[in-house]
Formats: C-alpha cells, structure tokens, sequence
C-alpha cells in the first residue's frame, strides 16, 4: 500500500508560471524537499512528466519498488506529479520509476532538480539540503565595484579534476581545494576562478559538458556544502568565481533528460533541431515554456544559492544557428527563411534579462565563435544582453602568427594587428582555453618556435602582449607555467616543472602582469572603449614591432607598451609619445628574473623630436622577443 500524502509547494501562481515559462526558482519547488506534515517528517518530492500515466518514487527506502509509493498527478494540467513520503530522511537514495502513456514505455530517471547525486559511474539521486553560514558579505556587498566591466578581469580557467592529485591519482576535495587552490590562485593574482562544468555529469572524458545533474554540483570531490566553502574561501580573498554553464546540449544517458516521460520532453522533437551531430548529445527544445523555465532557474539557482558572480554561457554560436554543423538538408531555415534559432535567441535574451535585474554584480559570458552581431548588447537595444564575449578570433590570429618562425613574422604583422579593426564590437574577453591545449594542438609553450631560449622568451611576449591588448583575460591552468605537456584530464599538471627557472620565470610573469592589470587602471577602466587604446606605431613590418598607447580616465596613468617580435634587440628604437614627461619601465619580459636577459632601459627621457604622428619622441631598447611597458 503506498505511503505517499498527498502535499504541495505549489500555488495556483506558481503553476502559472510555471505554465507560462516565467518561473525562474523552480528548484524551490520541483525536486525533493525535506519538510515536516502534520508533524511527521519526511520529504516531499515533485517532478514534470506530462506524458506520463503513473509515477512512482523508488528508492532505498522502498528497495526500490514501484509499486510503494505513487505520486499524484495534479489536477490542472500542468503535467506535475507529487507527494509526501513520511520518513524520508537526508541522505535517501532515489529515482522516478515513469510509465508512459507513449505506448506503455517505462523510464527509470534521476530527478532533474536532485541538490546531489551518487558519485558516478552510480546514478541516483540524494534527498539533500545543504545549509551553510556564508562568510562572504564583505564580497557581496562590494560585488558591483570588484566584478563589473569597468573592473580587471584576469580569470584563471580550472578543471577540478586535474588542477592537482594526491598520491599521483586521487581527486583533491572541494575541502581541499579551498585551501590549496584558493591559495594559489591568490598568490598568482588573478582576479577570478573559472570552474569547467561542476555540475553533476557521468563520463569523465566529456570534462563536465555532458550533464545530467544540472541543480547538483559533481559528487566526486565532496558534497554541496564543500563546494559552497569553496566559493566562499574565494570571496574571501577578494577572487571571483566563474562557472562554465552548459544549456546548449545534453546527453542520451539512460538516467538523464532525454526522453524523460515517454516523450520528447526537455528535448526538440524535431531530430533536426533537438540532436547535436557533433557530440551526439540533444538540443533542448528553446520553444517549450517548461523548458526554458527548467534553465533559467538553472542558471537563478547558482547565482542565489551558491552565490556565484558570473556564468560563462557554452558553445552559444550551436544555440544561435539552425545549420550549425548540418549540411544542405538536414535543417530548416525560421518563419523568416533564414538559419537564426529564433527561440534560442528569445531564451538567451530572457535569461541574461532575469540575471542582471535579480543578481547585482554578476555578469554572463558568452562562448560565441561566429560574427553574429550584438552578442553583448544590451537586449533593450536589440542585443542578447551578454556581459562579455569570448573573442575566439584574436585567439586564433594571434596563435597562428606566433607559431610561425620569427623571420615570417613581419610579412604577417596585418595578422595580429587585425583585431583592433573590430576590438570594440563587442565587450570581448581574450581566451587561451583548454580547448587550445588538446587534441594534438600542443601546450601554448611547444606552439612557440624555436629553441628553448626563444620558446619561454615568445611564451613571455605573447603573455605580455595579451595583458595589454584591450579587454578581460582569460589563461587555462598550466598555462601559467609553461605546461610542456598537452592537457590531460586523467592527470594532474606538471607541477614538478616549477622547480627550473624558465619555469618559474613564466609564473613570475603571469604573477606581475596579473599584479600591474590589477594596479593599472589604464588596463581595465577602459578596456571595453574605443578611447582606452591608441596605436603609436603597427606598421612597421621591416622591425616587426608593435607600439601602443593605453588609456585609462586620468591621463597620468597611461601605459605605452612596445612588442619585439623577432629574436634580435631593437636598440635605439624611435617611438613617438604624447608627452614631455619621462617615463619609467614597469613591466620588462626579457628581465632577469624570468630567466631573460635583462636588455631594456628603465627610464626614458623624450625628447622634441617628432616622430609617428607626435612632436614628441623616446629612444628605447626593445628586448629579442620581448615586450616593455612604460609609464
């Protein structure tokens, strides 16, 4: 005989919106909640299954047996089966046994709104609360200043898995990573984390982009109280968290969204437009009320409950278009006859929408790929209303040119200078991501010609170059060190290599640069605005040397910064500058102590000599392969 009470969450206002697509803190309601009835405890359990013709709890508490406890169907037609099982406690193992009314089909699924999962390659589902006493006000309170888009944006991009190992195999915990990786990113400088998915997913190589847990951070380095620690130790140091989120796509798993009632639920229906070719996973269907309740709830429930400051929105470009990855009859063109996923578009605008009225401070990245226009507009002006954009061209330029061999380089200097032509298009972030140092792309360091010398010497520049150019920076861990492996899920980084001294040198510049973007309000007070950056000189193929000018409010902190490109020092190199004043070096690439050789002037008088444009002018040292920044 079954146990279940008939109980609800729910009000009539909530069903409506829920119908209407403007719920957007479903998790307080749909998923298992611990409760007291009539003074019996136990948990409440509510899940979507419009499809289907019965839905039973199974679980540990029931040895999982469908027959025990049936859920009520509610009356208004919203699809929403529910109840109250007395006696549930924390910690209850469970799923939803689904008989459909497609043809009898049954299902056996993990609760799409589950706060934990079993540690994979098990799959069910934990009745969880996980209460916690945040200690981070100070941050939130003072969110706005730290993490808006007039603020330095330096993001080191972490896969939790990897970043390090005990005993050469084992996952460090979130407990643990609250110290030894809040430290190091501390230590190193860098303004923000971003975490690759944390959300719950079942197969390790796919590194989190296949969900199946969506309200549940990953199982396998601690529970959800530990990963909120994690976030708070980072507020704390003053660091922002990033969380890679994940609505473009999900997997077929058994357990998973897919076909989640007997019907195509969470997915289009349409093969067309609900099934991704490239990684055989399914599209959700952007059209469905429900649907884009479930995801912008989603991404509402990261930003409140775990108190996340931004949220770097996945493969966004297979989201904006019909054709994306199909051939010539495998898609149909929009009511208009072109190829724009129109309701994928009305989902991404809705969504950044509810995150910046409801959240101060926070901000959407996207990873977009294509020149589709208006991606970081705000969506009153027609745009999607993202917060910053991934520039995927300037990172592909620009390691295109410095893979080639320096005596190249200066037919190719349109290739790196190409960027600023549309830099201000969008508020772009320039990524070297993980997706950079794998599948035979080699570590950043081994993209670097030459000898060893001249590999950590262009490493250097191409660091120094990236802080400089205008917008956020984002580096992938290793990077930092001149990783000299590819990127490998399955093992930790080659911190081993931190002890020889172009290794380190590397670190000490990403440490400094990271210390004089945060320092230097030329950097980042204008890093989004055409009148942050100014070129001196980009013309000058014959010394393959980049001259510019950075730009903040108060003219007194502009930066001028010189590129050497080529392995010979440009001595007595002629630059013109705005002012009488001298000038003094900050930043020197091929100093000494990262391993250069130490070439470079430290201070710089100018002189009424006019030259590029200025009646003014400076005689510096350009170091080989080097980059120098005055002040």
């Amino acid at each position: 005989m079954a146990k279940v009470v008939p109980h609800s969450l729910f009000t009539d206002f909530d069903i409506n919106l829920f119908k209407s697509g403007k719920h957007f803190r479903l998790y307080d309601k749909l998923g298992s909640h611990l409760v007291e009835v009539d003074g019996v405890k136990g948990t409440y359990f509510a899940v979507w299954a419009p499809s289907a013709k019965s839905v039973s709890v199974i679980g540990d508490f029931n040895h999982w047996n469908a027959t025990e406890d049936k859920l009520n169907v509610r009356w208004d037609h919203s699809g929403i089966w529910e109840g109250f099982i007395p006696g549930v406690d924390k910690g209850a193992k469970y799923k939803y046994k689904i008989q459909s009314h497609n043809n009898d089909i049954w299902t056996e699924k993990a609760d799409p709104f589950a706060r934990y999962c079993e540690q994979p390659p098990k799959t069910a589902s934990l009745v969880w609360d996980a209460p916690y006493k945040w200690k981070d006000k100070k941050w939130m309170d003072g969110r706005e200043k730290y993490n808006s888009l007039q603020s330095p944006f330096s993001v080191y991009e972490v896969h939790l898995g990897s970043w390090k190992k005990k005993n050469g195999w084992e996952f460090l915990t979130y407990a643990e990573m609250a110290d030894e990786l809040v430290n190091y990113v501390d230590e190193m400088g860098f303004t923000h984390v971003e975490f690759m998915p944390v959300m719950e997913y079942p197969f390790d190589p796919s590194w989190g982009y296949q969900l199946t847990g969506y309200f549940a951070p990953t199982s396998r380095f601690g529970k959800p109280e530990d990963f909120k620690m994690l976030v708070d130790k980072f507020h704390q140091r003053g660091i922002g968290v990033i969380l890679d989120w994940v609505p473009s796509h999900f997997p077929e798993d058994a357990h998973g969204l897919g076909f989640f009632d007997g019907s195509h639920l969470y997915e289009h229906p349409d093969r067309r437009r609900g099934y991704h070719p490239d990684w055989k996973s399914l599209i959700f269907n952007y059209g469905r009320n429900e649907v884009r309740a479930f995801l912008i709830s989603n991404a509402v429930f990261w930003l409140d409950q775990f108190h996340v400051d931004g949220l770097r929105v996945d493969a966004v470009a297979s989201m904006l278009y019909l054709d994306y990855s199909r051939e010539d009859g495998e898609w149909e063109p929009n009511m208009y006859g072109n190829n724009e996923n129109l309701e994928a578009m009305s989902f991404l605008r809705e969504m950044n929408t509810e995150v910046y009225a409801s959240f101060k401070g926070v901000q959407t990245i996207a990873e977009e790929s294509t020149a589709f226009s208006g991606v970081t507009k705000p969506v009153h002006l027609g745009g999607l209303g993202f917060g910053m954009k991934w520039m995927m061209g300037w990172m592909h330029d620009t390691l295109e040119f410095f893979k080639k061999e320096p005596i190249y380089r200066s037919y190719d200097l349109n290739d790196i200078t190409f960027s600023m032509t549309y830099a201000f298009t969008e508020n772009f972030m320039l990524p070297f991501s993980h997706d950079e140092v794998v599948y035979g792309k080699q570590s950043l360091l081994y993209r670097m010609p030459g000898d060893e010398w001249q590999r950590f010497a262009n490493l250097r520049l191409l660091f120094g170059y990236m802080f400089t150019h205008p917008g956020g920076n984002l580096l992938f861990m290793g990077g930092e060190f001149g990783q000299s492996s590819e990127w490998n899920f399955q093992e930790s980084l080659n911190w081993h290599l931190t002890q020889y001294d172009f290794h380190s040198g590397i670190q000490e510049v990403v440490k400094d640069l990271n210390q004089l973007y945060r320092n230097s309000p030329a950097l980042y007070e204008k890093q989004f605005s055409p009148e942050g950056f100014q070129w001196i000189e980009h013309n000058d193929h014959e010394n393959t040397v980049l001259t510019y000018i950075r730009k903040g409010n108060d003219p007194e902190d502009d930066l001028i910064v010189a590129c050497n490109f080529t392995p010979v020092p440009r001595e007595n190199y002629r630059m013109g500058v705005p002012k009488t004043k001298q000038m003094k070096l900050v930043f020197n690439s091929d100093d000494t102590k990262y391993s250069g050789g130490g070439i470079g002037k430290k201070i710089v008088r100018p002189t009424n000599k006019s030259w590029n444009g200025f009646e003014q002018s400076v005689v510096i040292t350009v170091p080989p392969l080097g980059v120098v920044i005055y002040r």
